[in-house]
């Protein structure tokens, strides 16, 4: 037939085209002898006849039986002492630090801090997000020890890949509530106080929630298991090119990048902008004490550096994703495994927020840390004295915590 060869380089085009990366960057032909992992920029294209079987591919079923084929490069990658020792080794590291860190943390904003102003609300749910995440770190650990072979199912490693967006989104929401909020109280600290209240507070924290699980339960749905001839079952590693699912993907990923992250960045960005600069017009404008110069200063470094949390921590990440949509978008071509190994480093990177979080938000305040350091100990004052004590502690950690 004359419409043969037409049809065949119109079906080669279009595997051309949506063979450029996306998240999670790798794909595969389902074909015998007809690898493509992140290689070389020229797409390569399978024997015509391997375009002719009609099977549909169920992106919520995911036949494991079906054994892909992956460039050497790529299986060397994925076996590789970044990959299999280095990045687990990280991960390690966080959990040490942020298990004990957020567990206190934790403990001291629902059990010792009575009064629940709204910067112990979101700082609680913060340290609940971070806690979680943590948890479910073991599972990614034991993953790229064993060298990048899965091996507790399809639905453990969907829930695992859908739980690193959603915590990361839902810590970006909450820091940018807790901008909003520490901007309201330091520069309208009179005119806030009917609109900082604890219960729209929580109603903030559970609408973040809300909008983090709605934004990655979609993930749910897709199937983030492949098996591959020489690494094993991949989990978020490898997608394959004939699952219809690519535009959306695309889609998905997009619109995440766009409204939980880049619009966060811009609200936080003008917030502690806006803090830093109303304290330093304070500072000179104004003749204090020593100690209240002191604490604004303390404050303003606060400020500056949770910003910078925020950009390094999630800026790479969600730069990365939004760029490769966009790349795909636009048909353009692949960029060989740099750009997987730079998405890799960028989500341990962003991992790293879970025990920089306690630290910068929780014992930046030397009150905070007393209460931190009070759940470790026993009191040894009496019962009035330790009342009173505690009181006056809640109030100065709510103020140092609130302008900072």
């Amino acid at each position: 037939s004359r419409l043969q060869p037409v049809i065949s380089n119109h079906i080669a085009m279009k595997a051309c085209l949506l063979s450029h990366d996306f998240p999670p960057f790798i794909l595969n032909y389902p074909t015998p002898n007809a690898p493509l992992l992140l290689g070389s920029p020229d797409c390569f294209l399978p024997p015509p006849d391997a375009f002719l079987d009609t099977t549909s591919y169920d992106h919520t079923t995911a036949p494991i039986s079906d054994t892909l084929n992956i460039l050497e490069e790529s299986v060397v990658f994925l076996k590789g002492l970044l990959v299999t020792r280095l990045m687990p080794l990280f991960y390690i590291f966080i959990i040490l630090i942020s298990l004990p860190l957020n567990t206190l943390a934790l403990v001291a904003f629902t059990c010792r801090i009575r009064e629940k102003k709204p910067a112990v609300i979101y700082m609680s749910h913060l340290a609940c997000v971070d806690l979680l995440f943590t948890l479910l770190l073991p599972l990614k650990i034991h993953y790229q020890l064993n060298a990048s072979d899965w091996v507790f199912g399809e639905a453990v490693c969907r829930v695992l890949s859908a739980a690193y967006y959603c915590y990361m989104y839902c810590s970006i929401l909450l820091m940018m509530s807790m901008s909003v909020d520490r901007l309201l109280a330091v520069v309208f600290p009179i005119a806030s106080l009917t609109w900082r209240s604890a219960r729209k507070a929580t109603c903030v924290c559970v609408l973040v929630w809300l909008l983090a699980l709605a934004g990655t339960v979609p993930l749910l749905s897709m199937s983030q298991t492949v098996k591959t001839e020489n690494v094993g079952v991949t989990c978020h590693d490898v997608l394959r090119q004939n699952d219809p699912t690519v535009l959306y993907y695309v889609y998905l990923f997009s619109i995440l990048s766009c409204l939980y992250f880049f619009l966060p960045l811009v609200v936080t960005f003008v917030s502690y902008s806006t803090i830093i600069y109303a304290l330093s017009a304070k500072s000179d404008r104004l003749t204090t004490s020593s100690s209240s110069s002191d604490k604004r200063k303390r404050a303003v470094i606060m400020a500056v550096a949770v910003l910078i949390e925020f950009v390094v921590c999630f800026a790479p990440t969600n730069g990365i994703l939004l760029y490769h949509c966009v790349h795909l978008a636009n048909g353009g071509h692949r960029e060989g495994d740099s750009s997987y190994a730079a998405y890799l480093l960028a989500v341990c990177l962003g991992s790293a927020s879970v025990f920089l979080d306690p630290l910068l938000y929780c014992y930046g305040s030397s009150q905070c840390r007393k209460q931190i350091r009070s759940v470790k100990t026993k009191s040894t004052t009496t019962p009035s004295n330790t009342n009173s004590q505690t009181k006056s502690s809640n109030l100065s950690c709510e103020y140092t915590v609130s302008v900072c």
